[in-house]
């Protein structure tokens, strides 16, 4: 284990470079901050399983999850025939010999306890000898408890008084240090799958970046790998390919979808002196340009490592249980070794066997499955609701966190409204109609790969216009395209792009379109001939469930706010129709995680909801990242919580869900608590000296089972919670 330095990267360092951790190690324990690892293993401090570092690639399957897989599968088939043997006197008409069935159960129950859940032990072994008590010593307590009492009934059964016996047999427990092993291991296989899907979002962020490019020198064009690109290289970019690095256009331009940058379909026309930014993907037109940031420096860089830095700066939540384990754990040791000191000075004879018989009865009542059992058992049946909702929920944290949130910052494109373009109105000029304009302008721009020119188009497929054949098509950089149709010579484009073909705006024509503008609306001028035809306005339009989803949120008393890269006029004109409370326009990645990060300072619990790979920087340093199902691979990686069909309402069904669950878990804990409170000093022998009563082991192990039982039970209601 280690503290490695900070490497830096020199100015030649390709792609691969420039998302290097600040720490070589490749696994770190998320509990103890400075404990790293080139290798897998547990933490010495904690005794938790390292977790991988997200900046580094998964090679195959994690060997954690394979061994745990094996464990809990074995164990599982060797715990199935000790709970038949041990419930079997609860079947009318079946018996079996005890004096062979109590063989049976030890000898299954040695490799459940001992091997697949030895490391529980040894994990405790660590907790116990670093003073930082947890859950596993908790479950090494209960097991270790009920296993040391059933083998020393089984091997000296004669140390026990006959007053303990059941028709002349120790009552044995095998099964619940069986069971609860089983159950545990369960656990702890499912929260090692969900910890190896951290790092895709980070390897899917590496794999946005262009590895060639079309690099010029000495007159020549060759194509070189990206990582060997250096500062001030001409690089040529044609339609249709990555942008390879950070730069500034020299030469040409084009029309470049940014939205991995900013979130917004809309391309951006780029043209020579404009800056451009490494992956973003150019759609049309062909241009040269120049390399100005490699390296760490590029925006996808940073990118990556904001989210990596935001993963790993995430502090798991602390269960109450395991708080509780710092008390709980040697208040339970004390209390037996003193019932066993006052029963061996004070008690009647055998003093010694009562001592033991005591001391033993205390630690299996206090055996802490049902405090273990009280978060995981809510956790899976909330999260299992929640999926049954189109809610997936990456770690049980999201849920602790979930009621507590105060604030929703949300994207716009793709989250509040449905993220692809299309016609909202058709403003036809004198001597034209909707389908006759409709018709002319989607045929022209039939050929063009433009979101603004799909939306045209798509608007005449569900109109069921057949469109006319198209010659002379020519598409203008940041201008707009032209074509004959039907014999006609139709522009469609600027205003400022008809103007200079002699098309003239005149009446209030200006002031049409300035209304659609104030209403967000992207306005797209037709030409026919020599004469203005008329104009289409094109929106990304809100989400039908949207505006009940933020009034919802309110009623529950959420702030939310916007923050979005697209421009104010359309950011303000979405949230005055959404009522929502604050917005934040132009707005790129790093003022997102800024904000995020401003809010939690100031004491809020921060929700952020995206769907964009702009919006994965933002989703891992929230408290809780809400990602679109419908959105990007990304985003969805770096989100704690996935809605499927990417619908608002889901957040406040998620946020009613959280406050369900955790309601249910202290409730469970509260079960926990008392019976402990009530158990403990009743197997400690307090009623003896008053009315001669003693709490056998076997009457413990069934009020052990019994809270056991009642909080799976109480879990269970969430299933059907109102939500």
């Amino acid at each position: 284990m280690k503290e490695s330095p900070e490497k830096k990267s020199c100015c030649g360092c390709h792609a691969a470079a420039e998302v290097k951790p600040k720490s070589d190690a490749k696994y770190f324990c998320p509990m103890c901050p400075g404990v790293e690892s080139d290798k897998p293993g547990d933490c010495p401090k904690c005794g938790m399983a390292l977790e991988r570092n997200p900046l580094f690639a998964d090679d195959g399957e994690d060997h954690e999850i394979r061994a745990l897989t094996r464990k809990f599968c074995i164990a599982a088939a060797l715990t199935l025939p000790v709970f038949m043997l041990a419930m079997a006197h609860m079947v009318p008409g079946l018996h079996f010999r005890k004096d062979m069935t109590k063989w049976i159960e030890f000898i299954l129950t040695i490799p459940v306890v001992f091997w697949a859940g030895g490391m529980f032990f040894s994990k405790a072994w660590v907790s116990l000898k670093t003073w930082n008590l947890n859950m596993f010593t908790l479950i090494a307590t209960g097991v270790g408890s009920a296993f040391l009492y059933s083998a020393v009934a089984v091997l000296a059964p004669g140390v026990f008084p006959e007053s303990f016996k059941e028709h002349g047999e120790v009552g044995l427990y095998f099964e619940a240090a069986a069971v609860i092993t089983v159950l545990v291991l369960l656990g702890q296989l499912l929260e090692a799958r969900a910890r190896a899907r951290t790092g895709e979002a980070i390897q899917s962020l590496i794999g946005l970046a262009a590895k060639t490019a079309h690099r010029l020198r000495d007159g020549k064009e060759e194509d070189v790998p990206a990582d060997e690109i250096v500062l001030g290289d001409l690089l040529r970019v044609r339609p249709g390919e990555k942008v390879p690095i950070d730069g500034t256009i020299t030469e040409g331009g084009g029309n470049l979808d940014e939205s991995m940058i900013t979130g917004e379909p809309m391309p951006v026309a780029k043209k020579e002196g404009d800056p451009v930014i490494g992956a973003t993907l150019n759609q049309t037109g062909s241009f040269v340009m120049r390399a100005e940031k490699i390296g760490g420096d590029t925006l996808l860089s940073q990118i990556v490592q904001m989210v990596a830095e935001a993963q790993r700066s995430r502090a798991p939540i602390q269960k109450v249980a395991d708080t509780v384990a710092g008390w709980f754990v040697p208040i339970v040791v004390v209390a037996a070794v003193v019932t066993f000191i006052v029963w061996a000075i004070y008690g009647p004879a055998p003093a010694m066997a009562f001592a033991l018989v005591n001391a033993v009865s205390v630690l299996i009542i206090a055996c802490p499955c049902a405090l273990g059992l009280a978060t995981p058992m809510s956790i899976m049946v909330g999260v299992g609701r929640a999926a049954g909702m189109g809610i997936l929920v990456k770690n049980a944290g999201a849920i602790e966190l979930a009621e507590k949130v105060t604030h929703l910052v949300t994207d716009k494109t793709g989250t509040l409204t449905a993220g692809k373009p299309r016609v909202t109105d058709v403003v036809p000029a004198p001597g034209y109609d909707n389908d006759s304009l409709l018709k002319l302008a989607a045929s022209v721009e039939s050929p063009s790969e433009h979101p603004l020119a799909r939306a045209v188009v798509d608007a005449a497929k569900e109109s069921n216009i057949e469109l006319f054949s198209v010659t002379n098509f020519e598409s203008i950089t940041a201008g707009g395209v032209t074509g004959k149709a039907d014999g006609k010579v139709v522009r469609i484009g600027k205003s400022s792009f008809l103007s200079e073909h002699g098309i003239a705006i005149a009446g209030d024509w200006e002031q049409r379109a300035e209304a659609l503008r104030e209403k967000a609306k992207t306005v797209v001028w037709v030409g026919i001939g020599t004469e203005l035809a008329g104009i289409f306005a094109i929106a990304d339009p809100i989400k039908e469930t949207s505006a009940a989803a933020i009034c919802t949120l309110h009623e529950m008393g959420l702030k939310i706010i916007m923050c979005t890269g697209d421009n104010r006029a359309t950011a303000e004109a979405v949230a005055r129709e959404l009522g929502i409370d604050e917005v934040h326009s132009d707005a790129m990645p790093q003022d997102k995680i800024e904000l995020i990060r401003k809010l939690k300072q100031q004491g809020a619990v921060v929700a952020m909801a995206g769907d964009g790979i702009n919006d994965a920087p933002a989703l891992a340093a929230a408290d809780v990242g809400i990602a679109m199902g419908t959105g990007t691979d990304v985003a969805i990686g770096s989100a704690a919580i996935t809605l499927v069909k990417g619908d608002l309402l889901a957040i406040a069904k998620t946020i009613r869900l959280s406050r369900a669950t955790m309601r249910n878990i202290r409730q469970n804990l509260f079960f926990a608590f008392i019976y402990n409170a009530v158990g403990v000093p009743l197997a400690a022998g307090l009623l003896y000296p008053f009315f001669g009563i003693l709490l056998s082991p076997m009457i413990a192990g069934a009020a052990m089972s019994f809270s056991s039982v009642s909080v799976i039970m109480n879990a269970l209601r969430l299933r059907k919670a109102a939500v």
